[in-house]
């Protein structure tokens, strides 16, 4: 036999079971009495169940059978309401859930404040943010699990649309007591005998090797780290300088040492802010609301200032 209990039925039996009167029951779920009391015997024939024991005068209560029933309704239930909402959130243009991904470094000094920001203006959409390396982000573009990114403009493929949203020039990062410290701008070759610690990600470590280059010096690196904040804090902490294009607002480590921010006199090329997404007109309203919220951010340099 192909038994199948409707949502509505459900609901019945589980409202029914939590009052634990049909009229209370059908108080709460505003049908008739008459429904429910039908919903419910019907419900029982189609099982061959009872799922209540009527008690005359007190009500009604779950049997064995109809306690096993109700909690595996319960969860089904939740899960059928979350369902709807998601369903009726993808007809609203202006809500809903949106994939947005983000370089490790461009998160932690943008997204807080962009994130904020666009909560704000955009109160009913939800943003679920995913970070990871340029490989992973180009990669999950051009596989649908996000929608946009901020990135860099780093061996971008053809298929994907690439929006500038900031030019970030390289600066030296020294503790506060280097002879250089007090500068308004320094020479790259000037650090050269210094330790140099290395932020060693993919394509960041690549571009920092071709500021050396092109300034015809070699690095003398004494420390490489994946993290930004390490390296800041291992400069604070007298270990080497270090370059940096994404610079935080204040000029503190995360280990509380200070750091003194140098421009380059040398014309180095600066780090390129890329907004990413797959190009045509399958942009989703909500996606498209948040674009244009990352370039008015930028373009007003509040967020990248």
């Amino acid at each position: 036999m192909d038994l199948q209990l409707s949502l509505k039925t459900l609901r019945y039996i589980v409202e029914t079971a939590d009052c634990g009167s049909v009229t209370e029951a059908a108080r709460r779920l505003q049908v008739s009495q008459p429904s429910v009391s039908s919903a419910l015997a019907q419900a029982e024939r189609d099982l061959g169940v009872q799922i209540f024991v009527r008690h005359h005068a007190r009500g009604m209560t779950l049997s064995v059978p109809g306690r096993r029933l109700v909690d595996e309704a319960r969860p089904l239930l939740v899960h059928a309401a979350a369902f709807s909402k998601t369903a009726r959130a993808l007809g609203d243009p202006l809500s809903g859930q949106i994939v947005v991904g983000s370089f490790p470094t461009l998160a932690m000094r943008y997204m807080p404040r962009i994130i904020d920001g666009f909560a704000r203006a955009f109160p009913k959409i939800e943003i679920s943010l995913i970070e990871g390396d340029h490989h992973e982000i180009l990669s999950a573009l051009q596989d649908g699990g996000m929608e946009i990114a901020i990135g860099y403009d780093y061996a971008l493929p053809p298929e994907l649309h690439a929006h500038e949203l900031a030019a970030l020039p390289p600066h030296a990062l020294l503790m506060p007591d280097h002879p250089l410290a007090g500068e308004k701008a320094v020479w790259l070759g000037d650090l050269a005998e210094d330790p140099f610690i290395l932020l060693d990600l993919p394509h960041s470590r690549d571009y920092f090797a071709g500021l050396f280059a092109a300034c015809g010096v070699e690095p003398n690196i004494a420390f490489r780290s994946r993290s930004p904040e390490l390296v800041r804090g291992l400069v604070g902490n007298g270990r080497g300088f270090s370059l940096s294009n994404v610079l935080p607002a204040v000029p503190i480590a995360y280990d509380g040492s200070r750091i003194a921010t140098i421009p380059l006199r040398d014309d180095l090329p600066p780090v390129r802010i890329m907004l990413l997404h797959l190009p045509g007109s399958g942009m989703r309203p909500a996606v498209a609301a948040f674009a244009g919220h990352l370039r008015a951010e930028f373009a007003g340099g509040g967020t990248s200032g």
